[in-house]
C-alpha cells in the first residue's frame, strides 16, 4: 500500500491535471484517497484543485469527523465515504464538472448506448444519478442507488461526474476517459449517425477483459437438457455394444 505522503503527492498531481485539462473550474471539484481502513484523505473545500499544496490535504475517520488538517471539509464528504464503504475495491475518487460529459447529464442524455471500446474496458459502466441537492447528503444517496460493481462513473444529472478506480490516478483516468467519450459521442452526432456497437460486440469485448479462468468457463459450450439426454443416451448405447462384444 502507497505511502500516506505518497497518497497525498498523487492527489496534488490529479489535481492539477484536473484544474488544467479543463476538467475543473475555480474551486469546484473534490478528490479523496482511501488511506485505511479508519482513515479518508480528502481535499479541502474552497481551495483550486490546481494549486493546493499536500499539506492542505485533510485526514477524516469514516464517520466524517476531522482528524487532522486547518481547510474546511468539503461538503461532498458524504459521496466521497458512501462510495469507498459501499466499494472496498475503490481507493480513490474524483469528483469534477467535466464540460461536456456534464453537459450531457444536463440534458438527461446518458450512455447506455455504448460507441467506444473504452467504455467497456476503462469505465465498465457508466451510470447517471438522479438531481440532488449539491452539498447535501441526497448527492451520496443518489450515486449510491446506482453504483454496483461494474460501475466506474456516474453522471451527477444537472451537475458534474464522479469517476473512482484502484487508485487517486485510475480515477483521474477515468475522468478523463468519460470527457473523451462525451466529447466523441457528441462530435459522431453532429456529424452523422453513430454506430453504436452491438449487443454481440459488447459481449465480446466483456469476454476478452475477462480473468483466463471466467474466459474458459464462457468458451465451454453449454448443453440443453435435451441435449444433455441425447448425449448420456449415445454414451450408454456405445458402452452397451463395447460391453457384448
Amino acid at each position: 500500500m502507497s505511502s500516506e505522503r505518497d497518497l497525498r503527492d498523487e492527489m496534488v498531481e490529479a489535481g492539477k491535471r484536473l484544474y488544467f485539462k479543463d476538467l475543473v473550474a475555480a474551486c469546484d471539484g473534490n478528490i479523496s484517497a482511501r488511506l485505511d481502513s479508519r482513515q479518508v484523505l480528502l481535499t479541502p473545500s474552497g481551495v483550486s484543485k490546481g494549486f493546493f499544496l499536500a499539506e492542505d490535504i485533510l485526514k477524516v475517520d469514516y464517520d466524517g469527523k476531522l482528524i487532522e488538517g486547518r481547510g474546511k471539509v468539503t461538503r461532498e464528504m458524504d459521496m466521497h465515504l458512501g462510495i469507498l464503504k459501499a466499494r472496498p475495491d475503490v481507493n480513490g475518487v474524483v469528483h469534477a464538472h467535466p464540460p461536456t460529459a456534464t453537459a450531457f447529464a444536463c440534458a438527461g442524455r446518458d450512455f447506455h448506448r455504448v460507441l467506444l471500446p473504452e467504455v467497456i474496458f476503462e469505465l465498465g459502466a457508466i451510470a447517471v444519478a438522479e438531481y440532488a441537492l449539491p452539498t447535501t447528503t441526497e448527492v451520496a444517496r443518489s450515486v449510491l442507488r446506482v453504483l454496483d460493481a461494474e460501475t466506474n462513473a456516474v453522471l451527477l444529472s444537472n451537475h458534474g461526474a464522479v469517476t473512482m478506480g484502484a487508485s487517486v490516478l485510475r480515477a483521474y483516468y477515468r475522468m478523463e476517459t468519460l470527457e473523451a467519450v462525451a466529447k466523441i459521442t457528441s462530435a459522431a452526432e453532429q456529424i452523422g449517425t453513430p454506430r453504436y456497437l452491438t449487443p454481440t460486440e459488447i459481449d465480446r469485448l466483456h469476454r476478452l477483459i475477462a480473468p483466463p479462468n471466467e474466459r474458459r468457463r464462457a468458451a465451454a459450450p453449454v448443453l440443453s437438457s435435451v441435449e444433455t439426454e441425447f448425449v448420456e443416451t449415445l454414451v450408454d448405447e456405445v458402452v452397451r455394444r463395447l460391453s457384448a462384444t
